[in-house]
């Protein structure tokens, strides 16, 4: 009896006829982007309340971030082989969970715990946003519509996430801020499980998982970015020592590893080829800068110098303008300029803003709001362009992988912007910044030390840029 053929769906002809799906995928990206954005603006008051350490302040964020970005490759591979709708909607309901969960948080480690959580759900959910709509229409036109749409909300998120957190912490407590990832998941699980048929069994990849290099991987990823806090709590320490050693090992072994497998989880040859490889450099870049940006801001206006979260999150405005009023421009600016060109120029624009403010950010307000504005106006193009690129330069059955990659690239950079510019704050800045009282000596000591770490983190953002403008322009002489 011959097998029954697999019947593929029509592609949806418009972003109209997929609204439905659309919502949902774009509710995973505003739960990534506002949950960020709201997390950052509260940071001052979750320290005071919880009487963290400026560490463990940092690691309240950085242990998402680990956790998150060391996780993507697996689930990005497991998604691509058992289902990517499956395996975001597993993600979603255990969001949910943990999110609800923060309402018994009392003490710095439960939250980090509970952070950790959402970076296995965040691991197992946003990846499939970007490869389900890649995969849900068959044109690059509405592909970069839909990607347009769906980091709108995500970005819109992001841009309102620090006014809205900031005066939802004038008249609630912080908690409730986490709490809003319940709703969000619950429109996104209706929206993919209604919306989005599951994944055929040809469009799925069917070899085997190489759990090896998964592991490697992740210990790799954790290892780079533990490292950074060891270094600031411990000084140049045997555990420090062992630490970097274990990460350079298993950096090493999973190389090895994923160039002899005969199934590797990532096939060193599709991220060197030139739109993969600039693709995720221009994500690295901009993802390094936004996060430093973002980081350094919101401790600047509220600690350096003095302002209530409301009167930050008002200080957020001009970004908020640019992500609001720039969406319509995204498409006809990547139609004329191309996407080539309209990736290294978002993202130079990206560091460019980060530039401003390590240098002159300290002069006063006025020079916050350029770099605001530049960084919004690049975002917003380069998070549709960079990813795009990278899911084209692969194979069709690698689309959540590739997705995986994109985020592990943006995951890996947010982890190491928060985590240096915390080592190099901790480093400079005598006692801990959210429970120490305040000198003239330790202000002058927190605004040498946002500088320096404004100026670590864009030199880093600028070199990465260069390796996607260089590795593009091999892809264009090449073609």
């Amino acid at each position: 009896m011959s097998a029954v053929p697999t019947v593929r769906p029509l592609a949806p002809r418009s972003l109209g006829d997929a609204w439905l799906a659309l919502a949902g995928l774009s509710a995973v990206f505003l739960f990534e982007m506002l949950d960020n954005s709201l997390l950052n603006v509260a940071l001052p008051t979750i320290g005071r309340e919880l009487h963290a350490t400026t560490t463990g302040l940092q690691w309240v964020t950085g242990a998402y971030s680990v956790v998150f970005g060391g996780l993507m490759l697996l689930f990005g591979a497991v998604a691509d082989r058992v289902g990517r709708r499956r395996i975001m909607l597993v993600g979603l309901v255990l969001l949910a969970v943990a999110s609800l969960a923060t309402v018994f948080v009392t003490t710095t480690p439960e939250l980090i715990a509970l952070r950790a959580v959402m970076g296995i759900a965040a691991a197992m959910t946003t990846p499939g946003s970007m490869a389900l709509a890649f995969r849900l229409f068959d044109t690059e036109d509405l592909r970069v519509r839909a990607l347009t749409v769906i980091s709108t909300a995500g970005l819109v998120g992001l841009a309102i996430g620090p006014t809205i957190g900031g005066l939802v912490l004038a008249v609630a407590p912080w908690q409730v801020l986490l709490l809003a990832n319940a709703p969000i998941a619950l429109v996104a699980f209706v929206g993919i499980r209604t919306g989005i048929g599951a994944d055929t069994a040809d469009g799925l990849h069917r070899a085997p998982i190489d759990v090896a290099g998964a592991v490697l991987g992740t210990a790799t990823i954790a290892g780079a970015l533990v490292a950074p806090t060891l270094a600031v709590d411990l000084g140049w320490s045997w555990q420090l020592s062992v630490m970097a050693a274990a990460t350079v090992v298993a950096g090493v072994a999973f190389v090895l590893r994923e160039r002899s497998a005969a199934h590797p989880l990532l096939d060193l040859a599709l991220v060197a080829r030139p739109l993969v490889a600039s693709g995720l450099a221009f994500k690295a870049g901009a993802g390094l800068a936004v996060a430093g940006l973002s980081y350094l801001v919101t401790l600047q206006l509220q600690f350096g110098w003095g302002w209530s979260p409301a009167a930050a999150a008002v200080g957020m405005l001009p970004q908020v303008v640019v992500l609001l009023a720039s969406g319509r421009f995204v498409g006809p600016f990547v139609q004329r300029v191309g996407l080539r060109r309209a990736a290294a120029s978002s993202s130079a624009a990206v560091v460019l803003g980060l530039g401003v403010f390590a240098v002159l950010g300290h002069l006063g307000y006025g020079w916050v709001a350029v770099a605001l504005v530049l960084v919004a106006a690049g975002m917003r193009v380069v998070g549709v362009v960079a990813g795009n690129d990278v899911l084209r330069g692969l194979p069709a059955d690698r689309t959540s992988m590739g997705a995986a990659l994109v985020d592990t690239a943006s995951e890996l950079a947010t982890g190491v912007g928060i985590a240096a510019s915390g080592a190099v704050l901790a480093a400079m800045v005598s006692g801990s910044i959210a429970t120490t009282a305040w000198t003239s000596t330790r202000l002058a000591q927190f605004e040498s030390g946002v500088q320096v770490a404004g100026v670590v983190l864009t030199l880093g953002a600028t070199a990465l840029v260069t390796v996607g403008i260089v590795r593009s322009r091999e892809g264009r002489d090449a073609s």
